[in-house]
């Protein structure tokens, strides 16, 4: 059974830093992409930062130049480097892997099915 494991969550000032970590265990067969998503209170979920197949990123817009999605070669672990956080980063990050490709546009928001997720680690920025 594959299990994420995300660490890293915390409390920090505007303008500070944290880093996520998602420890991914079990026979992951394969994996079309990974990714970073947060949900706020009364919030949909969003995608914040995926790294795909050939390791191409996509980061959502208002994280750009940012937040670094980066993981380690065995893809074992995938990491969210966050800087210059703002009060409007705040929110539970989930790190999820899709095993499956299902679509064409363009979008790996998308194109692929995010069947594993883990559990969410609390991000809290204050103004």
């Amino acid at each position: 059974q594959v299990q994420l494991v995300e660490s890293g969550g915390g409390s920090v000032q505007a303008g500070g830093s944290l880093i996520l970590s998602c420890s991914i265990r079990g026979p992951l067969q394969s994996s079309y992409a990974m990714a970073w998503f947060r949900q706020s209170p009364g919030q949909e979920r969003e995608g914040v930062a995926v790294i795909e197949s050939e390791d191409g990123t996509t980061y959502l817009d208002s994280v750009k130049g940012r937040f670094n999605i980066s993981r380690d070669r065995g893809h074992n672990n995938l990491y969210l480097e966050m800087a210059t956080l703002q009060p409007e980063d705040t929110g539970m990050y989930y790190c999820a892997v899709a095993s499956r490709w299902i679509a064409s546009t363009g979008s790996p928001w998308v194109d692929y099915e995010y069947n594993y997720w883990g559990q969410g680690t609390q991000v809290t920025v204050s103004s």
